[in-house]
């Protein structure tokens, strides 16, 4: 969903670095071929995920929801010559996809897929994460903040997907909405805990970038 008018959005993504060669092959592969192809970061928004982690450096990645590998990509842009991205997703059926363009991309072998559910595969990494994206079922989002932020070292960078939840989060909550409840929270703890520093950007469903003080 976008929140500014579409004259403006444009503006914005024609003014934005142009998406590479092989994201557009993916994004165009993901809309052919696979179910929710809207759950893409597509141009603008991973155009904004690679420019973090380009400001980062980070030497290790976590991201918590594959999908087609598309945010993955744009997240290895800015990685370390020596480091490794680790990137978490349940649906089997996309394995072979992601692998296909990790190992076109050059980042092949720096990009490790785990296959299963997050919360049991997170505590098996012993790794300290300098940026991590969270993008994935958002009723277990304040889980995955629990369970991450005691691993978190000073200066690590945490970005969360879908915040905004196309806009449910400031309508009448709906009853038996447990994403939305969970995004509520979820927010909330990014915005209150002191040991974080948090902005959230209206890009596209909404993106929020959480520094570990």
């Amino acid at each position: 969903m976008n929140f500014l008018p579409k004259k403006i959005d444009d503006y914005a993504v024609e003014h934005s670095q142009q998406e590479p060669e092989l994201l557009q092959a993916l994004g165009k592969e993901t809309w052919q071929k696979v179910l929710a192809p809207r759950m893409l970061s597509g141009h603008f928004q991973g155009r904004v995920l690679s420019m973090i982690s380009k400001l980062v450096r980070p030497k290790n990645i976590l991201e918590i929801g594959t999908y087609t590998g598309y945010s993955a990509l744009c997240l290895a842009e800015g990685m370390q010559p020596d480091g490794m991205l680790h990137t978490i997703d349940c649906n089997e059926e996309l394995y072979d996809l992601q692998r296909k363009y990790f190992d076109l991309s050059g980042y092949g072998t720096q990009i490790k897929q785990h296959l299963g559910a997050a919360l049991e595969i997170i505590p098996t990494l012993d790794t300290d994460f300098d940026l991590v994206f969270v993008d994935a079922d958002k009723n277990n989002y304040p889980n995955y903040l629990k369970l991450l932020l005691p691993t978190l070292k000073s200066g690590a960078v945490l970005l969360s997907d879908n915040v905004l939840w196309s806009g449910k989060i400031v309508e009448p909550l709906v009853e038996g909405d447990l994403d939305t409840v969970a995004l509520l929270e979820y927010n909330k703890l990014l915005n209150t805990d002191p040991r974080l520093e948090t902005v959230l950007l209206p890009i596209r469903d909404g993106l929020t970038i959480t520094r570990v003080k």
